[in-house]
């Protein structure tokens, strides 16, 4: 129904299409209305959709996607889990093939960098975790920190015509405050990446309610800034094409382009920042990423360092 866009489909060709009956297709037309599903039925044109809940589910997404992308060829989705980056390194373990997605409604352990923990509250945000099983090094691996970044900024910008800017290693911004973060997590052995994975949490229909007294002045949300509700199952198909994209031009040898694009989107390059990785400190000018994805710094003494990540503060 969602490929007719504003027309009809016919039971008789939906249970030609699924291999049912076409008692079966009205069954399930039936259970998709009680989920919130707007169909109409008319006995001379078919079924035909209106409207859409703001819940995720598996099939929907799965249909708002193109056929032969890599990243969500399978999707799974949990109502509450702890973290879905656990979710998803299981399925790494289990040798489930690249492109899996598990998204949840709600998290209990969302977590973003250096163990911190990441409000997830049920049906506000996207909570999502993505399987890739890249041929790289370990090395490499920072450049999917960069892949993801660059996603997220072109998706959220198409949905919502919203101006979000990157800040290294791994946050999404919107007017200085936080909307989305990245964790990338892997398994790799000394000269290869097993698998790795994605994880993605993006504030979308937060209120300033929603948000703690300490994190207001640090975090927001799309609708906050936007003055509207957004839809979570279009934003989320978005993001997982825009992957998908990016993902294509890291295995075309491509990573260049992305990194250039990451580049003008990020407002770390330039600036003096001090970087704290455990009880090392760094201060320097934040130069450009090199072919890896790590970010060059120049120090206060003229050296240039690779730095991979770090708690970062931008100087004003």
């Amino acid at each position: 129904m969602r490929r007719a866009g504003t027309g009809s489909v016919s039971g008789a060709d939906l249970a030609q299409q699924l291999g049912v009956t076409r008692a079966a297709v009205w069954a399930r037309i039936e259970e998709l209305r009680k989920l919130g599903y707007e169909i109409t039925a008319n006995p001379h044109q078919g079924y035909r959709l209106l409207g859409t809940p703001d819940v995720l589910h598996a099939d929907d997404l799965l249909a708002r996607l193109s056929a032969n992308q890599i990243v969500g060829r399978e999707i799974r989705v949990f109502q509450e889990t702890n973290s879905t980056n656990d979710l998803a390194e299981k399925l790494g373990r289990d040798g489930v093939r690249e492109g899996a997605v598990v998204f949840a409604e709600a998290q209990k352990k969302g977590r973003g960098r250096l163990g911190r923990h990441w409000l997830s509250p049920a049906r506000k945000g996207l909570w999502f975790s993505v399987l890739l099983r890249p041929n790289l090094r370990p090395q490499a691996a920072t450049q999917f920190t960069v892949v993801a970044a660059t996603a997220l900024v072109r998706a959220i910008r198409r949905q919502t015509n919203l101006m979000p800017e990157i800040k290294w290693p791994n946050d999404i911004l919107l007017r200085g405050k936080k909307v989305a973060g990245i964790l990338t997590e892997l398994s790799a052995e000394l000269d290869h990446v097993k698998y790795l994975v994605i994880g993605i949490g993006v504030d979308v229909n937060l209120t300033s309610t929603d948000l703690p007294a300490d994190l207001r002045k640090i975090a927001t949300s799309l609708r906050i800034e936007s003055g509207q509700a957004v839809s979570r199952p279009e934003l989320a198909a978005a993001i997982l094409g825009e992957l998908d994209a990016d993902y294509a031009r890291v295995r075309a040898g491509q990573f260049a382009a992305v990194a250039d694009e990451w580049e003008e989107q990020c407002t770390t390059l330039s600036r003096t920042v001090t970087i704290r990785i455990g009880d090392r400190v760094q201060t320097g000018v934040a130069e450009s990423l090199d072919s890896e994805g790590a970010l060059l710094l120049r120090t206060q003494h003229g050296r240039l360092e690779r730095v991979l990540g770090g708690d970062v503060t931008v100087e004003k």
